[in-house]
């Protein structure tokens, strides 16, 4: 019997296809300016790197469900932050990464060939990728109100993603469009997931949590979000997050995880309470990606991008209205690299992601690049 290669399914690493244009921006004259990764660059709050050391000693097994003040800490923020009430333990699960979770849930839910998932039609490759591990069937829709046309639109569909301040656009959903979305899972009987690690950060509007009473009616059920520690408090190789909401999803997906051997570490328990616990340093980290969007979206206007969407999260969605990949190796030649849009979205785009993920001496860098190329370098 031939064996079925689960890799064999799956498109190729997106970023292992921009390995020229990195080489050629490394080889500008005055460095590599680095923008199209979503890595961190500033430090990890100190307090937190001394809670993670001062739980080092962890000899036994930490548990899948995670400490209760870690418990504690998630519901507090998710309260203090979100307006989330109605929360208890049973209603949050701590995760390795959510990019783990992304990954994996439709698998740990179940889904087979026979599901639906509904993903954005722009958006972060991996939940294509979960589906497809799942050997799902993928829609793409931005909104309800496009599924009309679809066969069966009211039946079928197993689990949606939505995400809010959006990857790679910036885009920031509606209170009425979410609302939308709750109404159409219900209906449906869906699982609605919404992908909420970058809401800290939003700089024209308001974003909400799909928990937030104003949202789902104080009604939880269906309804999961995920939540990430990498962006808000620069704990990307901590692998650090959470999932909140329905209870008996929460249940399913602990048991599941119990079997899986899915558990965070101690020491970033422990950091994890330290870190939500505290507002001040996001608010800190804000202020700094604040800046650096301010010089960058004023920087590519200049040099006659238009940005689009973009009203959170930590990236610019620019355009100067060619194919994404040619834009690419404009910026590449000013030594500046940039994810090209076709990365984020079935086909063809023109859009790049810029990211605000670099130090303000790299930022002030690609600023002054673009100004003296005016982007056609």
């Amino acid at each position: 019997m031939t064996r079925r290669l689960v890799s064999a399914t799956l498109p190729s690493f997106p970023w292992d296809t921009i390995a020229q244009a990195r080489r050629m921006a490394e080889s500008h004259p005055d460095g590599l300016v680095d923008l199209s990764v979503g890595t961190p660059v500033d430090p990890t709050p100190q307090f937190v790197q001394h809670a993670l050391a001062e739980a080092s000693d962890a000899h036994g097994y930490p548990t899948v469900w995670g400490t209760a003040q870690l418990r504690d800490a998630i519901v507090g923020y998710l309260e203090r932050r979100w307006s989330v009430r109605g929360l208890h333990h049973e209603n949050v699960l701590p995760v390795i990464g959510t990019k783990e979770l992304v990954a994996w849930l439709p698998t740990q839910l179940g889904l087979s060939s026979d599901s639906t998932v509904i993903v954005p039609i722009t958006a972060y490759p991996t939940y294509r990728v979960g589906a497809q591990l799942a050997r799902a069937r993928i829609v793409a829709a931005d909104h309800p109100d496009q599924l009309a046309d679809s066969p069966d639109p009211d039946g079928s569909v197993d689990l949606i993603w939505i995400n809010s301040p959006a990857n790679p656009s910036g885009r920031v959903m509606s209170a009425d469009e979410l609302r939308s979305w709750v109404r159409y899972a219900r209906r449906t009987g869906a699982v609605l997931v919404s992908d909420e690690c970058y809401g800290e950060f939003v700089w024209d509007g308001k974003a909400y949590s799909i928990l937030d009473d104003e949202i789902c009616g104080g009604d939880h059920s269906g309804l999961l979000a995920a939540y990430s520690l990498s962006k808000r408090s620069n704990m990307a190789g901590y692998r650090a997050g959470f999932l909140a909401g329905d209870e008996t999803l929460i249940s399913e997906l602990l048991t599941v995880r119990k079997h899986s051997g899915l558990m965070v570490s101690t020491p970033v328990s422990a950091a994890m309470v330290a870190a939500l616990d505290d507002d001040g340093h996001v608010e800190v980290q804000a202020d700094r990606y604040r800046r650096r969007r301010g010089i960058m979206m004023s920087a590519l206007q200049d040099a006659g991008y238009r940005i689009d969407d973009s009203q959170g999260s930590l990236y610019l969605w620019a355009t100067c209205g060619e194919d994404c990949r040619a834009t690419v190796d404009r910026f590449a030649r000013l030594g500046v690299l940039v994810a090209p849009g076709d990365f984020y979205v079935a086909g063809t785009s023109q859009h790049v992601r810029v990211g605000l993920t670099a130090s303000d001496e790299r930022i002030a860098a690609a600023a002054q690049r673009l100004r003296a190329g005016r982007g056609a370098a």
